[in-house]
């Protein structure tokens, strides 16, 4: 089916097809100036555009900061220094006004936040990364020029967002937070109960309007003539409401993030979409659609609940089960895997791969490392625990305890070798490049749970740690650029290859991963307990008579032996000769 015809049933499907056609107009003329104005995306091919040398980095348009400069510009210093040829893209997180939640609530989708810069910074950075920008479309701040229209009772946007009366039934709408779901608010019409989904400042756009979604449909384009390569879609699960349904993952959701698609391959066949939801894995993965009508990448949300699991209790056989069949769903789409990220760890993501007492571990052990644990909201009316909020490293290792500090950071990078190893596309979060332990300081400040993870640093105390070879982000971030080198180096690790678990020890996780060629080779194991571990590499079914070399060691071996992994060790071994 051609995109046109795509776009026609979407938009039918949405709005009824007598309906359909005056909005399918409009839109028809929205993507033809767009094609006028940037005639060389829509002449981008679609080619292939991941492989092993792809890594993303996430970050705020402000974790770095100078006196005097906008925040974009000493990040993209310290980026283009430190990390050039070894990321090859960077999320930046919301960069645009806003007026809470560290940039998700978006006063207006097309500025840069002055504070940050501007375009021309944006641009900047863009010379050296390609670029991720987050699609904050389920929502918009109350003080956006779009909510303060409401507010006036303007006709423009009178329906611009969805009003319930109080007294509705809303037992059954999923909730991924405690506070109430409607929010009043005295507009020229009279006192109107708005839906809040995420806090009292962020209104949830209505979508039943066909023109909120052709005006987000310009913000996405906007952002594709802005160099962005990969749009980020947030929270988008809960983007259609129904009273008498639960509110995420309806149908005319999956329709839209279509469309979207569609769009977006007529006239900027490049541009990649990623979807964010925080939910059980098999709802997570619908969001491939069909593998080529949805999204291309889907964040990967299960495996930091895995990890954590498996480095607490010294065994991988949870994370292998689930492992075994992670495949994404044809060569246009792959997995996003991260293991932290400006959020918290997410615990929806575990249900049905870990039991009720392994998750409430999860959260015990986050509580005496520190940190601290949020909850959602029931139908029934009771709460249960949502993510865990506290840094991946602390998460990880107790900070009081007496643990040497290197046994600290083998646990953690044994973590990382585990994401970058898996099929996919990895996601870095910045503070996971240097080790950053819990911002207690920040959560006493803002009096938000998530603060304790998201720290800024000024540009020259980061240079000094960075300097410092004893320091523990120097030892972790030269770890990390190791393995960043190795991954790329190896064709193996294309998204587009293969990957096998072997299951011979719940201690290791190893993978043997395959380039789709077949021409590359490298068996990833990784030592997930505090003990020494025996891998026999026979059970790796590799001819007897191989050499082998650890791309990361250098050590060599042959395929008959046995390899030792001390505690928390990572060996990745290269199965052709080539490496010799």
């Amino acid at each position: 089916m051609d995109l046109i015809r795509q776009i026609h049933k979407h938009l039918a499907f949405l709005y009824g097809s007598e309906a359909s056609e005056a909005i399918f107009e409009q839109l028809s003329s929205i993507l033809e100036k767009f094609q006028r104005d940037n005639p060389h995306l829509t002449d981008h091919r679609a080619e292939r555009r991941l492989t092993q040398a792809d890594a993303i980095l996430i970050t705020y348009g402000d974790q770095i900061q100078a006196p005097d400069l906008p925040a974009l510009q000493p990040l993209t210093e310290t980026l283009k220094q430190h990390l050039e040829g070894i990321i090859s893209s960077v999320h930046l997180l919301p960069f645009y006004p806003y007026s809470s939640d560290d940039g998700f609530a978006v006063i207006d989708y097309t500025a840069v936040d002055a504070r940050m810069g501007s375009w021309a910074d944006v641009l900047s950075l863009r010379k050296n990364f390609r670029l991720m920008f987050d699609a904050v479309i389920n929502h918009i701040s109350v003080q956006s020029e779009w909510f303060q229209g409401f507010l006036r009772d303007d006709k423009k946007y009178r329906s611009y967002f969805i009003t319930v009366d109080p007294a509705a039934d809303l037992s059954s709408i999923v909730r991924p937070r405690t506070h109430p779901l409607l929010t009043p608010f005295e507009t020229a019409a009279g006192v109107k109960y708005v839906w809040t989904t995420f806090s009292a400042d962020q209104a949830d756009l209505n979508y039943k309007n066909p023109d909120v979604l052709l005006d987000i449909i310009r913000v996405l384009l906007f952002y594709a003539a802005q160099g962005a390569e990969f749009i980020r879609l947030d929270a988008i699960g809960y983007l259609w409401k129904e009273i008498g349904t639960s509110s995420i993952h309806l149908p005319q959701t999956h329709r839209i993030i279509q469309l979207f698609r569609a769009v977006l391959d007529m006239v900027a066949p490049h541009v990649i979409l990623i979807t964010e939801t925080n939910v059980p894995h098999q709802q997570n993965i619908s969001y491939f659609g069909n593998g080529r009508n949805e999204a291309q990448m889907v964040y990967n949300f299960s495996l930091a609940p895995l990890m954590l699991h498996s480095l607490q209790t010294g065994s991988a056989k949870k994370m292998q089960q689930w492992a075994a069949a992670l495949n994404a769903p044809g060569d246009q789409s792959a997995f996003f895997n991260f293991t932290a990220s400006h959020d918290g760890i997410g615990l929806r993501p575990a249900q049905g791969l870990l039991s009720d007492a392994e998750i409430d571990a999860l959260a015990e052990q986050t509580l005496q490392h520190g940190g601290l644990v949020s909850y959602k909201a029931n139908p029934d009316g009771s709460q249960s625990v949502y993510e865990l909020n506290i840094t991946l490293f602390d998460a990880l290792s107790n900070p009081r305890s007496r643990e040497s500090e290197k046994t600290k950071i083998n646990r953690f990078m044994v973590s990382q070798a585990v994401m970058l190893s898996l099929i996919g596309v990895p996601g870095i979060y910045a503070h996971s490049l240097v080790g950053s332990s819990n911002d207690l300081l920040g959560v006493a400040k803002t009096g938000r749970a998530r603060s304790i993870n998201r720290q800024k640093w000024q540009q020259d105390e980061l240079e000094a740690l960075l300097a410092d070879v004893d320091s523990r982000a120097a030892k972790i971030f030269s770890r990390y650029k190791q393995l960043l080198g190795a991954r790329t180096a190896h064709s193996a690790f294309h998204p587009d290859g293969a990957q096998e678990v072997i299951t011979v020890n719940p201690a290791i996780f190893a993978l043997r991963r395959t380039s789709p060629d077949k021409n590359d080779a490298v068996l990833c194991l990784h030592n997930v307990s505090r003990t020494r571990q025996v891998f026999a590499l026979r059970s790796a079914a590799i001819s007897p008579d191989a050499l082998l070399k650890d791309i990361l060691s250098g050590e060599k071996a042959k395929a008959g032996e046995k390899l030792t992994l001390k505690p928390y060790e990572v060996k990745w071994v290269a199965l052709n000769n080539d490496e010799l």
